[in-house]
């Protein structure tokens, strides 16, 4: 009987010795597997040199009789950017610009501009890249050939008026007469502004490189 225990008893160590063992080797195999798992380099930084051109697709409106100094704005890209063939920024990344200056129309001189420059890209990440563009400049067009027509209007309708009431003298009394209305109403109508709705196109070149 007390060999049967024994022998038991033996069978028993036996079995447990084989097991942890196995245990060992197996995770000696694991830490070996895990130890020579190739290393994966990071991908390398790309650089976007300065003079890159972002062509950019307004979201907010911007004019230079409603916006201020400071205010900011977004934009999409229109086109991707790409370094080397390979497209690092896809097209409809979000850029974020800022209001350099913005000055309205005046009534007698001084056409309205508008100064714009893009601050930063939004990365997927949530993360917002600082960039430095050089500002995009807009003047307004000139009025002066509808300010010349509105004085000379006014000027041939007196004239022509004059003419009717008292002859030659009148129609130069009326021509004055006109002509100072025709400046009356240049002086109190304002010059074209600058107005840039959603979607609208706009450049801009980098002016210092950036990496990504």
């Amino acid at each position: 009987m007390r060999r049967i225990v024994y022998l038991l008893f033996v069978a028993a160590l036996a079995a447990n010795l084989i097991g942890c063992n196995t245990d060992a080797s197996t995770a000696g195999a694991d830490s070996r597997s895990k130890s020579y798992e190739p290393f994966k380099k990071p991908e390398p930084k790309v650089v976007i040199p300065s003079g890159t051109r972002f062509r950019v697709a307004l979201i907010d409106a911007v004019s230079s009789d409603k916006s201020r100094p400071g205010d900011s704005f977004m934009a999409s890209l229109a086109e991707p950017i790409a370094v080397d063939g390979k497209t690092v920024l896809e097209k409809g990344t979000i850029i974020h610009g800022r209001v350099v200056d913005a000055k309205e129309s005046g009534r007698v001189k001084g056409r309205a501009t508008i100064e714009l420059t893009l601050t930063d890209i939004a990365r997927g990440n949530g993360q917002l890249l600082n960039i430095e563009t050089k500002p995009y400049r807009a003047v307004a067009e000139s009025t002066k050939k509808r300010d010349a027509a509105i004085i000379g209007g006014g000027a041939g309708l007196g004239a022509a008026i004059g003419a009717i009431a008292g002859g030659g003298k009148g129609a130069a009394m009326g021509a004055a007469i006109g002509g100072g209305a025709g400046t009356g109403t240049v002086l109190a109508t304002k010059g074209k502004e600058i107005r840039y709705s959603p979607e609208t196109r706009i450049s801009f070149t980098l002016a210092a490189s950036v990496e990504i």
